[in-house]
Formats: C-alpha cells, sequence, structure tokens
C-alpha cells in the first residue's frame, strides 16, 4: 500500500481538489483506494458520497478527529490533510505517510506562506533523511507568464523542485459537482488537463 499525505498550511490552495483527483486517478486505474478526510470542512467526505455508483468505487473515511484504522487490501491511501494544518499534526501523521503532496499557487501571498511550512516540513527527520520525500505541485498555473517563473525560483531558493505545473481549468469544478473527477471525464476536451497529472502519478507509483 502507498499513503499519500495532501497539505499545505495556507487554505484555497486546492488541496481537496489534489486529494480527490489522485483518489479518482487510482481508482480509475482499478486500484483499491481509500479517500480519508482529515478536514473538519468535510468536503472530500461529501464528494464521495456524492460519487454516482457506476464509477469506480472510492472508499472513504472521516479522520478530521484522529487517524482511522486502514481497511486490509488497500493500494493506495490518499489522506486530505487539514485546513491550516500544524507542523505537530504532520508529525502525527508521518507513520502512516509515504509522500507528501504539497500545492502552491502562484502567487505572493501564498508562497509567502508556504515558505514558512515548508522550512518547517524540511526539519523533520524522515523528510530531511528522504525517507519521506515532498512532490510539489504548481496549481492554477498559467504556463509561460512571470508568475509561473516566479514560482519556480522561489522554490529554487528552498531547495526544491515543481514536480509538475496544473493549469486552471473548468473541468475540475465541472466534475467535482458531479462528484467526478476529470478521470472520470473521458472526452477529448480535457485530455490535455489529465496529461498535467502524468509526473505525479508517475512519482508516486514509481516510489517503493
Amino acid at each position: 500500500m502507498k499513503s499519500i499525505l495532501v497539505a499545505n498550511s495556507k487554505g484555497g490552495c486546492g488541496k481537496t481538489t489534489i486529494a480527490t483527483s489522485l483518489a479518482g486517478a487510482f481508482a480509475d486505474a482499478g486500484n483499491n483506494v481509500l479517500l480519508a478526510d482529515a478536514d473538519r470542512q468535510g468536503s472530500s467526505l461529501a464528494w464521495t458520497k456524492s460519487r454516482p455508483a457506476h464509477l469506480a468505487p472510492i472508499q472513504s473515511a472521516d479522520w478530521s478527529k484522529r487517524i482511522g484504522t486502514i481497511p486490509k487490501g488497500l493500494h493506495y491511501l490518499i489522506i486530505d490533510g487539514p485546513a491550516g494544518i500544524r507542523e505537530t499534526q504532520v508529525e502525527a501523521l508521518l507513520d502512516t505517510v509515504d509522500i507528501i503532496v504539497m500545492p502552491v499557487l502562484p502567487s505572493v501571498f501564498d508562497q509567502n506562506a508556504s515558505q514558512e511550512f515548508l522550512s518547517k516540513l524540511d526539519e523533520l527527520k524522515p523528510i530531511r533523511r528522504n525517507k519521506k520525500p515532498i512532490a510539489i505541485v504548481g496549481n492554477r498555473v498559467r504556463a509561460y507568464t512571470r508568475a509561473a517563473q516566479r514560482l519556480d525560483e522561489f522554490l529554487a531558493e528552498l531547495g526544491h523542485d515543481v514536480l509538475t505545473r496544473l493549469r486552471e481549468s473548468s473541468f475540475y469544478p465541472e466534475a467535482a459537482a458531479r462528484g467526478m473527477t476529470i478521470f472520470d471525464m473521458g472526452d477529448m476536451r480535457s485530455e490535455l488537463v489529465r496529461e498535467d497529472w502524468d509526473p505525479l502519478i508517475s512519482f508516486i507509483e514509481d516510489r517503493k
């Protein structure tokens, strides 16, 4: 089993969209997936309940008060981290987690808020010793813009690279409103949006 925590201390970075999309991608590939919602807002939990029965099933669990039991036979555990997650909360989850996915928006305000969180993560022993990698995802990024370039420069100064950039697209809210992800949308129009995810999915799949 592989476990992924999607987290950032800055709200509004697209954490839940990324968590649900990862769950959808792995479920659509035939995997047994649990989406654990550690956020008290319960957005991921509500989304799984609205998922149509004919789509690939995704198990759900409420982890907003405590870390729950992990069922047997699971292939992927996706944890939607709490809003404003603190270092102590990350530490509590590290025993369960293999990979941390950190979404960052290409704005000065988001980068400044993310810098402190990322610096604290880098100080944690399992991360410092490269046992628990951080995959940084640029979210709602417009390619070839100054904002995208600033994001790359900002992360490079902190010793990190952007693993992939997810473009801003109306497909995300459209899919979420129907209990779906972009991986449930088989039309050609959303193909380029899905391709943005290839580096992140490959990174997770290749991690031993």
